[in-house]
């Protein structure tokens, strides 16, 4: 049977010596980003897209599955100096390409902003670095040694998280999502899922196919290693997402023509975003919204319905997610004229919000389409 780990561990060290133009779409990267950095790195840098555009000023950014650091140094230049980036990767070879280039790369942007750790990308809490200097002191040669490795395993996660719940803003990978065991690939969205910030946001870029995956394909260790038969099917890919408890999933990228087919099956480069929504309670304090259309009707995640033009009621929470973020253009924000005493929102979905509750109020919630 195929070793996914050992294959994917083999053709990106590869990479890592020399480049391989197999595993990456052509790409435009904005040419202001690619100046500063190494050739070396430009040169041996493998993905379908550039989730760096996603990056906004005071970002704490994770990029998964970094590799070279192109696109970790590149989201480095657009954090500013209040943000940060994290790179994590699997691959020491690989790693050692992003290091090598850290003191002069900081020395360009005016500080460490910077760093890369060893990790599994569906096990963000486990320092694949520490692992090894448990195993180098404490080899496992019996089953009690194997248990008390499994405890330490859970104690790290717990007490010394390689990324900790809650601190990134902005979740960034390219083309590397489709590298991991099709039984890990739902924890690996989980873990995403855990480390971002309520609010914080996704732009992964990957590759997904127009049929599943059949099984021979997926044995097919260089069709693994390349990015193919490890591809999300590009339904699965969006449902993995909402399954995990992300809002406004969605293809912000859709290439018109696949990068490669195989037996009949399209393959193409897409970049999918989602927002993990806040925690906050659903308290009722007279919003509304009113979708602007052009669709007769939209729903959310949660069920909400929103006919066209109607002034439908919203706890405030989900009056903050639909009037500002990836929904903003869609939505017209309705605040209360008076702002009464917080209560649990318990009206059934499409219910009407009516005029009276938010006269002589400021209506926001985005630009007005097609206004100078």
């Amino acid at each position: 049977m195929m070793n996914v780990h050992d294959s994917v561990m083999e053709r990106y060290s590869e990479g890592a010596q020399a480049r391989q133009p197999a595993l990456c779409c052509p790409i435009d990267y904005d040419a202001n980003l690619l100046e500063i950095l190494p050739q070396e790195i430009v040169d041996k840098d493998y993905g379908c897209g550039d989730p760096s555009r996603y990056v906004r000023t005071g970002d704490v950014v994770l990029d998964l599955g970094s590799g070279g650091g192109k696109i970790a140094y590149m989201a480095a230049q657009l954090v500013g100096e209040q943000g940060r980036v994290i790179g994590v990767d699997m691959n020491d070879d690989m790693l050692a390409l992003a290091r090598k280039y850290q003191t002069e790369m900081a020395a360009k942007l005016g500080g460490e902003r910077v760093r890369f750790l060893k990790g599994h990308i569906q096990d963000l809490a486990l320092s694949i670095e520490a692992v090894d200097a448990y195993l180098a002191e404490h080899p496992v040669r019996t089953s009690a040694e194997h248990a008390a490795f499994l405890d330490w395993q859970a104690q790290q996660r717990a007490q010394s998280p390689l990324i900790a719940d809650a601190v990134v803003d902005l979740v960034i990978s390219n083309c590397v999502l489709n590298l991991v065991h099709d039984a890990d690939k739902a924890q690996l969205v989980r873990e995403i899922f855990r480390v971002l910030k309520p609010g914080g946001r996704v732009a992964i870029s990957d590759i997904v196919s127009d049929e599943v995956v059949p099984e021979h394909l997926k044995r097919d260790a260089q069709l693994w290693s390349g990015c193919i038969s490890g591809a999300f099917q590009e339904e699965e890919f969006l449902r993995a997402f909402v399954d995990a408890g992300f809002v406004a999933v969605a293809y912000d990228k859709w290439d018109a023509q696949p990068w490669q087919v195989v037996e009949g099956i399209e393959f193409r480069s897409v970049t999918l975003t989602a927002v993990k929504p806040e925690a906050a309670a659903c308290l009722d304090y007279g919003h509304a919204v009113i979708y602007r259309g052009p669709h007769a009707e939209v729903r959310d995640e949660e069920g909400h319905i929103f006919p066209r033009g109607a002034r439908i009621a919203v706890c405030e929470r989900t009056y903050r997610l639909l009037t500002s973020g990836a929904y903003g253009e869609d939505f017209i924000g309705l605040p209360p004229a008076v702002r009464g005493e917080p209560a649990c929102f318990c009206a059934p979905h499409g219910t009407r919000r009516p005029a009276a509750a938010a006269k002589g109020s400021a209506h926001g919630g985005g630009s007005v389409k097609g206004c100078c």
